[in-house]
């Protein structure tokens, strides 16, 4: 996927003249995103509280809705919520609460310095649409972002610098996603050795750093403005040493090319990275992943509660599934099979049945149609499932008994897809790290494909929520699902 620079700017300076190319993804964004943003920001919170304080016959109604819209724009633009590089890029709701509980210590402090006596209630409920229109607006930008990077629009153009196969496997990686703005246009290897991208070898540098200060940063810039990139992406590796970095960032930076690190870290999500400093160097460090604390009990809580109210609520329901299998074909109405959960413990998972009884016979002389790339078994038109239970597999009705699992602790609302024990059998190191937490009702697996995914992805998903968990992020998950299942793709 290659794609030419639509426009190119210039500066001159003072000491000379120097290119500084415009970030496409700073300039090509749709240019409706900033006032949209400001419009939604000003509008609610100025009017949800002229509206409530009118209604409550509160003084200086207008006064205080412009002093609140002004401090929420504030607080946001000191957070960089309006920068370029922010606009469109995130639909979650964490960032947008942060700046609301700022908003409301602002204007505590305005309330108490003014001597204002405004029902303290009152004012907490004239901010509460503010956020709910901010996250609206953020989902919005976000889908007309991601539909324009599929169309490769608003695209970042990277060439990657590292050894081989650092470079090789940096370019791979960027080039296997989509939910991102990076394509590599280019790779300037340092050293000889195959490169395994579909991107051109732009440059090759010497194995050992150039006695000049700027000998890499020459090659490297020229081969940025012969294929037009934007950011030159180091790959980590031996050869890149701290001084050759450090001249190679002097060349690139005094030209106006920006440079970015890959600290070699896949799938760790950034709030759990932060940037600290010791004796003059820059260090990553990375946070453990969640596994005690308030955020844990939390989840507990929410899995019982959320099980217990679910299986009062959709016992019509379970009746009237219950019904439909029984009456369409001979066996019971539940199926119960041997699952294992965290710490590799196994455990009776109960689902409605969807099958005739003699499926698990029957599996062996289907081997040879799987249709799934991995351990699982998966076919779109399996002849073992009943015509009710198709029905139950697009919609997902059929695993909502698991919330019996839930009650009883075995299972969460969320968490990584339960397997089957001859599948742990042949688990390696990495895939084993997926029974680290509880399996869930749902995940990413269920919201991003389904049976759809390929088994590298769906190990992929279930590891990036091992390690990245957190209680915010069961509440977006459990949000997409229901979408997912009334899309019901990836469902069979």
């Amino acid at each position: 996927m290659w794609h030419s620079r639509t426009a190119e700017t210039t500066a001159e300076g003072r000491t000379g003249s120097r290119t500084r190319p415009v970030h496409p993804h700073l300039r090509a964004k749709a240019h409706w995103y900033l006032p949209f943003a400001l419009t939604v920001d000003v509008a609610g919170v100025a009017l949800p509280t002229t509206l409530v304080f009118h209604l409550n016959r509160q003084p200086y109604a207008a006064v205080c809705a412009a002093v609140a819209a002004a401090a929420w724009l504030s607080v946001r633009l000191v957070r960089h919520r309006y920068a370029a590089r922010s606009l469109g890029e995130s639909r979650g709701s964490l960032p947008v609460l942060r700046d609301w509980l700022i908003l409301i210590g602002v204007l505590a402090v305005l309330r108490a310095a003014a001597d204002l006596h405004h029902p303290p209630l009152l004012c907490l409920a004239a901010l509460l649409p503010s956020p709910v229109l901010t996250l609206i607006c953020r989902k919005l930008t976000w889908h007309h972002l991601t539909a324009a990077r599929r169309e490769a629009q608003v695209v970042t153009r990277v060439l990657v610098l590292g050894e081989p196969a650092a470079a090789g496997d940096v370019a791979e990686h960027l080039s296997g996603r989509t939910d991102h703005p990076y394509v590599v246009v280019g790779v300037v290897a340092i050293g000889e050795g195959p490169v395994r991208t579909g991107a051109p070898v732009a440059a090759r540098l010497a194995v050992s750093a150039p006695t000049q200060v700027d000998g890499d940063a020459c090659d490297v810039l020229e081969a940025a403005r012969r294929l037009h990139a934007d950011v030159v992406l180091v790959a980590p590796g031996a050869r890149m040493t701290g001084p050759r970095l450090r001249r190679l960032a002097w060349g690139l930076h005094d030209s106006g090319t920006e440079l970015a690190l890959a600290p070699g870290l896949v799938e760790c999500a950034v709030k759990r990275i932060e940037t600290v400093s010791a004796a003059g160097m820059a260090l990553l460090r990375v946070v453990p992943p969640v596994r005690n604390g308030v955020q844990q009990v939390l989840k507990s809580v929410t899995d019982r509660v959320g099980a217990a109210l679910g299986l009062l609520v959709l016992s019509p329901l379970f009746l009237g599934i219950g019904a439909a299998v029984r009456l369409t074909s001979p066996g019971p109405v539940f199926y119960r099979q041997v699952r294992i959960g965290q710490g590799r413990e196994p455990f009776m998972m109960w689902k409605f049945r969807t099958m005739f009884l003699d499926a698990d016979a029957r599996k062996e002389e289907l081997t040879q149609s799987n249709e799934h790339d991995g351990l699982m078994f998966k076919m779109r038109r399996d002849p073992r499932v009943t015509r009710v239970g198709r029905l139950l597999r697009r919609t997902s009705m059929d695993e909502l008994p698991q919330l019996i699992n839930v009650l009883c602790g075995t299972m969460s609302l969320v968490g990584p897809r339960p397997p089957l024990p001859d599948e742990v059998a042949r688990y390696d190191d990495v895939e084993l790290r997926r029974l680290s937490v509880r399996p869930g009702m749902t995940g990413l697996w269920q919201i991003s494909g389904r049976s759809d995914l390929s088994w590298d992805e769906t190990v992929e998903l279930d590891l990036h929520y091992v390690d990245n968990w957190s209680f915010t992020s069961d509440v977006d998950v459990m949000a997409r699902t229901f979408r997912a299942v009334v899309d019901g793709r990836g469902a069979y």
